[in-house]
């Protein structure tokens, strides 16, 4: 079999329906997770990827954490952007408490995270974590979304770093097949299927997604959470989105 990867798009909360997606791969696709070479992602997608590939057993952790930060952001006056309210340093706690000691070798030349420089506009994907915190940094950075969550990008080796969605929010691996996972609607692995939608797309930084009421919906569900009932909702779309795709490959067990 050639080389299958695995790459989680940028979403912001939508997240949630990557947690799904990530409980149908260890629940029905073990065989699949066996031949994986490579994680990959960009902001929400890349924390996901993350905690699939060094710490799979915490996940029903995450997604109690991810209901929990929902919640506070929907309490805010202004969600994420309200003065006062430090988004960031309760992502960090939240990896803090979830990754392994041992996460960056088990993430070293397995997990791709897709980060921004400030100062180039440039993509990079690193590979490369020479410890946890090293790791952690990465990971903050490219859930960096300036304004949203933020005024100081993350500082990683020397510079300025922000959201990977915003030049990458896919990363398509150079070696053998990655598999694509998206909360939105479009010409991608594992997403969501809009019905009675016009045949329309567009490349939104390396992810097609269709032209849809939907699509906008959940593009504002991303950086305003919807309630838990709806995000419940969307993890159980992530899952059942996942087994029709190990089906269909032939992958499920």
């Amino acid at each position: 079999m050639r080389k299958i990867n695995l790459s989680f798009a940028a979403c912001g909360f939508l997240g949630i329906y990557h947690l799904g997606a990530a409980a149908a791969f260890c629940r029905h696709g073990q065989k699949l997770l066996k031949d994986v070479k490579a994680f990959a992602g960009a902001s929400a997608g890349s924390l996901v990827a993350s905690v699939l590939l060094t710490a799979p057993e915490k996940l029903q952790e995450c997604d109690q954490f991810t209901y929990k930060l929902a919640e506070e952001t929907r309490s805010q006056s202004l969600g994420a952007m309200t003065p006062g309210y430090d988004f960031m340093a309760r992502l960090r706690n939240g990896m803090e408490l979830i990754l392994p000691p041992n996460a960056h070798e088990l993430a070293q030349n397995r997990l791709h995270v897709s980060i921004t420089n400030t100062k180039t506009r440039e993509n990079y994907l690193v590979s490369d974590f020479p410890s946890r915190e090293d790791l952690i940094k990465v990971l903050l950075a490219s859930s960096f979304v300036p304004v949203y969550t933020g005024l100081r990008p993350v500082e990683y080796q020397g510079q300025k770093w922000v959201d990977g969605g915003l030049t990458n929010s896919l990363p398509v691996l150079p070696m053998g097949r990655t598999v694509t996972i998206s909360p939105f609607c479009g010409r991608l692995d594992i997403c969501p299927q809009d019905r009675g939608q016009l045949d329309l797309y567009l490349n939104i930084t390396n992810q097609d997604i269709m032209l849809s009421l939907a699509n906008l919906v959940r593009l504002n569900q991303a950086l305003f959470p919807p309630s838990k009932r709806k995000m419940e909702s969307l993890y159980q779309s992530g899952f059942n989105d996942t087994v029709k795709f190990l089906r269909k490959e032939n992958w499920f067990e």
